[in-house]
């Protein structure tokens, strides 16, 4: 009996996101990119609709394109880190006082009497709604922060992010993945340890639980990252070929001022006045810093297996995120009044369309990235 034929499976559209594979997976750096651009959009501002719409981005993103592996599941908990520093920066404020000056007075507290040498200093007194509020955008814009790099850590595989340092910093890859895995792993326990409680009929919650989980979380953590160092150690990681005694110290001279001006650069940039001299210091930094990692890269004795590709669709997910904070970036210095609400005297905040419509742009990546496995669902195969 002949088999009925089957109809030929429709090819995807181009512009439509494929399946994800481990050959078209966006590379780890494509999305600490995109989230840095996010991160770099919220130190330039303190407006809360517009920091509110940046982590709605991230969280839709990730959302949309993250797996079912551990470091995935870190995201709740970066959000639950930017709640408690934003409740932190408010009990400062209420306690400690703030030098901002207000006339709209909530309550008073009993203020603690200070010797000479501390003055300017008080705690307790008069708490006003002014000081409240300020202290709400600042610490909403420390949380986007925070909530951003939550993204990056969901999203990115760290031993992929790994694979694709620079020869001039192979040496420090034991160190890295032993701090970048640390989180990951530690979320990851603590979900098990919760799990296991709550099977045996034990409180999850509570401060009692949390003392019995701690201890085991961070060892666990801790072991399992080392783990994974000596096993990078064991394969050979890090070691390097000898090379004449100068080319080393050009390539540290090279990479260590490329990155102070790095550094340099980008405070210049995220500063309110330094975006003259920020842009050239970022620009010679970067260079210098190319320089010497290409010349460190003659150090390694080792080849790259499976490298990670940049295709189109991760150039999309990186840009995305460095158009976003380029455009914030200028915004601040067009419509600064927009991006950094008034506290005195107090006013609303609005909501600046053409910034928030540049924030949109975050979005890409859940539309250009490959659509990953389903939650709970087999990984795809290579040709798949």
């Amino acid at each position: 009996m002949a088999r009925p034929l089957r109809a030929p499976a429709r090819p995807r559209h181009p512009l439509l996101a494929p399946a994800a594979t481990r050959s078209n997976a966006v590379p780890a750096g494509a999305w600490w990119l995109w989230a840095l651009g996010l991160a770099t959009a919220a130190s330039r501002t303190t407006n809360p609709l517009l920091l509110g719409l940046l982590v709605a981005v991230a969280g839709y993103v990730v959302a949309a394109r993250r797996t079912d592996a551990p470091w995935a599941r870190s995201y709740g908990t970066f959000i639950r880190i930017g709640l408690f520093v934003v409740a932190v920066r408010l009990v400062f404020s209420v306690f400690l006082g703030s030098p901002l000056p207000g006339t709209h007075t909530l309550f008073t507290l009993p203020e603690v009497p200070l010797p000479d040498w501390a003055k300017g200093v008080r705690i307790g007194g008069r708490v006003t709604a002014e000081q409240l509020v300020f202290a709400l955008y600042e610490g909403a814009k420390l949380a986007t922060l925070l909530i951003c790099v939550g993204a990056a850590n969901s999203l990115a595989n760290p031993a992929r992010l790994l694979k694709s340092l620079p020869g001039a910093l192979y040496e420090a890859g034991v160190a890295v993945v032993v701090a970048m895995t640390f989180a990951p792993n530690m979320v990851a326990d603590v979900m098990r340890l919760r799990t296991a409680r709550r099977l045996r009929g034990r409180p999850t919650g509570g401060v009692k639980a949390v003392l019995q989980i701690g201890l085991p979380v961070l060892e666990g953590a801790l072991e399992r990252s080392i783990a994974v160092a000596a096993s990078m150690d064991a394969r050979g990681y890090g070691r390097t070929a000898r090379v004449p005694a100068a080319v080393r110290r050009t390539t540290n001279v090279l990479v260590l001022g490329g990155l102070l001006g790095v550094c340099a650069g980008t405070y210049g940039l995220l500063a309110a006045q330094g975006a003259v001299y920020g842009l050239p210091l970022l620009a010679l930094g970067l260079v210098a810093a190319a320089v010497g990692l290409r010349l460190g890269g003659a150090r390694s004795v080792r080849t790259r297996y499976r490298p990670d590709r940049w295709d189109v669709r991760a150039r999309l997910v990186a840009g995305s995120g460095v158009v976003v904070a380029v455009a914030m970036i200028w915004a601040s210095g067009v419509d600064e009044a927009a991006l950094h609400p008034g506290v005195t005297p107090l006013t609303a905040p609005v909501f600046p369309l053409w910034p928030a419509a540049a924030v949109l742009i975050g979005l890409l990546p859940a539309v250009v990235a490959p659509v990953p496995p389903p939650v709970g669902g087999a990984e795809p195969e290579e040709g798949q």
